[in-house]
């Protein structure tokens, strides 16, 4: 992508034929991707290779042919539904899994079946903008459209006196953005304290002018419990798609970071005796910035566009081994060369990260007990995998256990979407635990809901 507004801004929706575009820091999904046969794949450590299980009535391509993916040893997948586009998930208070699905302006609610029979599908609401984030306070409902949150009553099944408890949000109909906008989808999260936490994504990949906006862009934004007037809760985040409560009631983001970094150290990186200062260099992009886990506290900044989450043991080397724990954040080149815009050594690290273009969506936490054997309680975030790097990022479900009020660092729950040749047939959206102590995961490329049982 080029720089600032010159970038190609693609905004993120689903469209209900089956094509899928999502721009999220360098996240790309479309169902037209050829449903390539599986190739041989590194099985990770603790993790072995396991049969995609279809369940009746949910055989058709992708999972036409046989598909692997690997998992802890003794986990089961199932194809437990096949939703097109299915994006982020919510179980009600009756037990129905809502699948939200922004292109066909709609929420599937999926009932349970007895044993292996697929649930029930029926459409909760349609005729909405671009639904999302979902988050339910009891018997509420929060949904997230691109351009307001709603609030909705529950009962039995159905929804009823809607509220717009934060409009004129920006969207691809935004006038000043001419019906562009690189992250017009919106995540919805709901506190101990029923306040309610919303995202607005950044309008592009280097676009200062978003920290300034009104509303605040590349911020997350909350309504004080009772509701009232939105405002601005943390800055400096570019796409905070993952939005998630832990068990003590922190609020945390998962964030897709900025593309095309330009090298900021006066040193030489590519070996040819120069300095590469300013440079935007593949092998740098490739792992730069990293993509932040971080708990949020009112004010708290996560540095973009100026400050970038460093995943250097030592700052500029070029290096194959990274952390993601604790980073301290550096000076961006391009936005923030002499720090006069962002002090970038006074801003927090952050608490925990993944790779470069991992592209995390939907952020949960199974709470107590947890998942099955060593994980127990913990976050887990769908990876949606690269569009633009060089070789992909995979994508996967990854899972940060949680211990004594902090996260741990990134582990991989399940993988195998992708094949050696980078070419996918899957792509994790969001995981959710759900009332069986199942696991439940979206996928917007196979437009398939999957169902994880746990031995």
């Amino acid at each position: 992508m080029g720089k600032d507004r010159r970038m190609t801004i693609v905004a993120r929706s689903a469209l209900a034929g089956g094509l899928a575009l999502a721009l999220a820091a360098c996240t790309l999904t479309s169902s037209a991707e050829p449903a390539a046969p599986a190739a041989p794949v590194t099985v990770p450590p603790g993790l072995a290779t396991t049969a995609v299980r279809a369940l009746e009535g949910t055989g058709a391509a992708p999972f036409d042919q046989a598909r692997q993916v690997q998992a802890p040893p003794g986990w089961t997948v199932s194809v437990w539904a096949r939703v097109p586009s299915a994006r982020l998930l919510a179980w009600t208070p009756d037990k129905k899994l809502l699948v939200s699905r922004p292109g066909a302006g709609d929420v599937v609610a999926l009932t349970p079946g007895s044993g292996d029979a697929p649930p029930i599908q029926s459409t909760l609401i349609g005729g909405l903008t671009q639904p999302h984030g979902l988050a339910f306070d009891g018997d509420k409902l929060y949904l997230a459209e691109s351009n307001q949150i709603d609030s909705f009553t529950y009962r039995d099944g159905r929804l009823s006196g809607k509220q717009v408890v934060a409009g004129g949000l920006p969207d691809t109909k935004s006038p000043e953005l001419g019906g562009k906008y690189a992250h017009a989808l919106k995540s919805v999260a709901v506190g101990a304290d029923h306040a309610v936490y919303f995202s607005i994504g950044s309008s592009g990949n280097v676009t200062p002018e978003d920290r300034s906006a009104s509303p605040e862009a590349a911020a997350i934004l909350r309504i004080p419990p009772g509701g009232g007037a939105a405002s601005t809760f943390a800055h400096g985040v570019r796409n905070g798609t993952g939005l998630a409560i832990d068990p003590d009631g922190g609020v945390w983001t998962a964030v897709n970071n900025r593309d095309n970094t330009e090298y900021p150290y006066d040193q030489d990186y590519d070996g040819d005796g120069d300095s590469d200062q300013g440079k935007v260099i593949v092998g740098y992009v490739n792992d730069h910035p990293l993509e932040p886990l971080a708990r949020l506290t009112q004010g708290r900044d996560l540095g973009w566009p100026y400050c970038n989450p460093d995943p250097d043991l030592q700052p500029g080397e070029k290096s194959t081994t990274f952390s993601y724990t604790k980073r301290p954040f550096v000076r961006d080149l391009q936005t923030n060369a002499d720090g006069s815009k962002l002090d970038c050594a006074a801003l927090p690290p952050v608490e925990q990260g993944m790779g470069a273009h991992s592209a995390p969506l939907g952020l949960s936490f199974a709470t107590s007990p947890g998942l099955s054997g060593e994980y127990g309680v913990g976050a887990l975030a769908g990876i949606h995998g690269s569009w633009n790097r060089k070789p992909p990022r995979s994508p996967e479900v990854s899972f940060f256990a949680w211990r004594d009020g902090t996260l741990g660092p990134q582990q991989t729950l399940i993988t195998g979407f992708q094949s050696t040749d980078g070419s996918r047939w899957g792509r994790p959206v969001a995981a959710v635990q759900g009332p069986d102590g199942a696991l439940y995961v979206s996928d917007d490329l196979a437009g398939a809901v999957y169902r994880v049982t746990m031995s």
